[in-house]
């Protein structure tokens, strides 16, 4: 899943692209190397952005960038946002995936989806949100832990992921249009550092499986990479956001978000190879009884 973005706040500036030329020249580029979805953003959804465009200006953003993109590549176009009017002009002009990383919580934008039958990805976030007329955005309310099992992250994970598929159920969304994104980069108050969360998500990425649907990760040089390794710039983390994109597969994403097609293409490769080579042997060994 390719990520372009029109939004100059964007934190990886390689990912803006804000000429009808340079976005159409990069989405060709993923397609050729293999992505087989492109995620268009108007607006940063960073938990700690600072800049925050208003409604009206991430609507004409987005509702441009999918009309440049739409009929000219050959793979679905995804629309990131959690806002409904920038998510009508994206479906409008032919985005046909909404990436929410508010996990659902607009009515408006679940209506918008059950009605335009889009496909969905609902991302687990800490946020407990509400429109805000005054900054077209979101208020962002932090909850903590009530329980013990809650303290563990992707025990929480899950808990967030089971009330967003019960939002979109409720809105009339097909289950198998579902898609589900455990959160990786968004919880940043919670009673673990935020960058052993993440990690921890990772590794237990397999307790999801059972919600049924789908796994979309993206781990694409985000912060937790830099905290892992030293590298201070977006530019420096490749190597670490490949890394770990390998330990989300291996655990059983289904998609992978990434700023780089053709190099996560390949370690996908790598990955699916050697989970292929695993179970033959185990099935072997399961055969010859040993």
């Amino acid at each position: 899943m390719g990520i372009l973005n029109v939004s100059p706040e964007s934190f990886h500036p390689d990912s803006i692209h804000m000429s009808r030329e340079a976005l159409l020249g990069a989405a060709h580029r993923m397609v050729e190397a293999g992505a087989v979805l492109l995620d268009v953003g108007a607006r940063s959804t960073a938990p700690y952005r600072s800049a925050d465009p208003d409604e009206d200006e991430e609507r004409r953003r987005l509702g441009a960038a999918v009309e440049w993109l739409a009929g000219k590549v050959s793979v679905p176009l995804s629309a990131d946002t959690t806002r409904a009017g920038p998510a009508r002009a994206a479906l409008e002009a032919g985005a046909a995936v909404i990436n929410d990383v508010s996990g659902l919580r607009d009515p408006r934008l679940a209506e918008l989806v059950a009605e335009h039958r889009a496909g969905l990805i609902l991302v687990a976030t800490p946020v407990a949100a509400r429109p805000d007329s005054a900054v077209g955005g979101l208020i962002q309310e932090r909850r903590g832990f009530e329980t013990p099992d809650r303290g563990v992250p992707v025990h929480r994970v899950r808990e967030l992921l089971r009330e967003a598929m019960e939002r979109a159920r409720r809105a009339g969304i097909a289950e198998e249009r579902v898609v589900l994104d455990p959160g990786i980069g968004f919880f940043r108050d919670e009673a673990v550092p935020w960058d052993e969360w993440d990690i921890r998500v990772l590794a237990g990425l397999t307790a999801l499986h059972d919600l049924g649907r789908p796994l979309c990760v993206g781990v694409s040089r985000k912060s937790f990479v830099a905290a892992l390794t030293g590298s201070t710039s977006p530019a420096e983390r490749l190597a670490g956001s490949l890394a770990a994109t390998t330990i989300a597969v291996l655990h059983g994403a289904a998609l992978v978000r990434t700023h780089d097609v053709p190099e996560t293409r390949d370690a996908i490769r790598v990955v699916e190879r050697l989970r292929r080579a695993t179970m033959a042997q185990t099935m072997r060994n399961e055969a010859s009884g040993s």
